[in-house]
């Protein structure tokens, strides 16, 4: 084969697996070999399973076996947000720094029964507060594909596990943008699914009422794969749907011939840079040309749901936050780091006796306005293509001391998680002309649509893949 082990997809690897070319021992290995090289400076993963290769050793004997497990023997990393029985679990804080988790979370529990590899638990900001992955307790991630500037946050180690390609797949969690803005920044296909359509059991809540559990890939066909595993009710989280779980590989192909995309005018009045304006213009002119049928839409709320986000999302995660007291497990509360006592602070006021009303309240209210705005909306429409972040990845240092400077990189995404309908991330080339690469930064756009439209974000994703020069980092 032409690309190491390691660059391949999901789909690649387990037609090599299934035809015998290579074994998931080799797979394993040229992943784990690919941390070992880069992980020292990328500083992608903060756990490494050591008995990774032992396993895949072990699905192999059951690929002998005739298994028909759909990811048997394929080596992926998890967000060290999720619960790992046996396996250190830190929420990149200090707090959970020795955290030996006794069960899995239901997601791990349906890779494993899948026939995954668990390579290790990646880097993140701390608790998952933040938009660079600098805000880890154990250092921040670097961009592999310039390591001078931010993956994007809060879901760093994953998305550069990808980018770097240490990984043939990775998961994350999405709360106001924290899988797609990354996924954004290394060129790497991110998911935010439905709000409800993959369990959250298991995995260390930020805000309940916003968190999504997603992941990344190295092509929407892949991410397709991979929800098919993840996705449907789980008894032991009652926010689950209880519709069928679909086939989300069925209309992959059928293209965009017909389908309404809007395009919000409300999001190109945000100080948008000029070169991710160019670059969406430029990705909406090659849907259209695909046959898709372009919409201006309107969704008037969208000026408050920052705001209205910041103060949900604070409060819930002050209360989620209360149970790491030190006294039934974890280091004591002067191990929380500077952001997650901003916001505990900041949620804690917006709760209390005499400002609940005039600020949680409120911003309850205003939730449910833009919820409206996406149903008003897709009733003239298919799906919604938006920006993912108004900037391109910006350097290592330069928004940290900036807290309100570095929420407003979440201006285009915190919406979806208000409304609670999926994203979907696709890369759409490279901006700007930097020294240490002749194809400048990456960058994407999202793909929005209703609740349950991951079928149709996939098709639009696709097709729009098609048109792309499909990359495969060097390192």
């Amino acid at each position: 084969m032409n690309k190491r082990l390691n660059q391949l997809t999901i789909k690649d690897a387990v037609k090599g697996l299934k035809e015998k070319k290579f074994s998931s021992a080799e797979l394993t290995r040229a992943c784990l070999d690919q941390i070992k090289k880069h992980n020292p400076d990328i500083n992608a993963f903060l756990t490494i399973n050591e008995h990774a290769l032992d396993e895949a050793k072990r699905a192999d004997e059951e690929r002998d076996n005739d298994s028909t497990a759909p990811l048997l023997g394929i080596p992926i990393a998890l967000k060290d947000m999720y619960m790992t029985k046996g396996l250190r679990t830190t929420a990149a804080s200090n707090v959970l720094r020795d955290y030996i988790p006794q069960y899995d979370a239901t997601v791990v529990s349906k890779l494993k029964n899948a026939g995954a590899i668990i390579l290790g638990k990646t880097n993140h900001d701390a608790w998952a507060h933040g938009a660079s992955g600098e805000n880890s307790d154990f250092g921040p991630t670097k961009n592999p594909c310039n390591s001078e500037y931010v993956p994007g946050g809060s879901s760093s180690g994953s998305a550069a596990s990808m980018a770097s390609n240490m990984a043939i797949a990775a998961s994350g969690t999405d709360t106001g943008g924290s899988i797609r803005q990354p996924a954004s920044f290394t060129n790497t296909v991110g998911l935010k699914p439905t709000y409800g359509l993959v369990s959250r059991y298991g995995i260390v809540a930020m805000a309940s009422s916003l968190d999504s559990i997603g992941h990344f890939t190295k092509t929407t066909e892949d991410s397709a794969i991979y929800l098919n595993v993840t996705s449907g009710n789980d008894p032991m989280d009652a926010t689950t749907t209880k519709k069928e779980t679909q086939n989300y590989l069925e209309d992959l192909e059928k293209g965009v011939k017909g389908i309404k995309i809007g395009v919000p005018k409300e999001y190109y009045a945000m100080g948008l840079d000029g070169s991710i304006k160019k670059n969406i213009e430029s990705s909406i002119k090659k849907l259209e040309m695909l046959g898709a049928e372009i919409v201006e839409i309107s969704l008037p709320h969208t000026e408050y749901a920052l705001a209205c986000y910041y103060i949900i999302v604070s409060s819930e995660i002050s209360s989620n936050l209360a149970r790491y007291d030190g006294i039934r497990y974890g280091h004591d509360r002067s191990n929380f780091g500077n952001e997650a006592v901003r916001r505990i602070i900041l949620g804690t006021f917006t709760l209390s006796s005499g400002y609940y009303d005039a600020y949680y309240k409120k911003a309850m209210q205003v939730r449910t306005l833009i919820r409206r705005d996406f149903d008003e909306a897709f009733k003239k429409v298919d799906a919604i293509i938006s920006p993912v972040s108004p900037t391109p990845p910006w350097k290592l240092g330069e928004k940290v001391n900036d807290p309100l400077k570095m929420y407003l990189s979440d201006v285009y995404t915190v919406i979806a998680n208000l409304a609670g309908i999926p994203g979907l991330a696709v890369p759409s080339g490279f901006i700007g002309d930097l020294p240490r690469s002749n194809r400048g930064l990456p960058t994407g756009f999202q793909i929005l649509g209703p609740h349950f439209s991951e079928k149709l974000l996939f098709q639009i994703g696709h097709a729009f893949e098609q048109t792309q020069e499909r990359r495969i980092y060097g390192i």
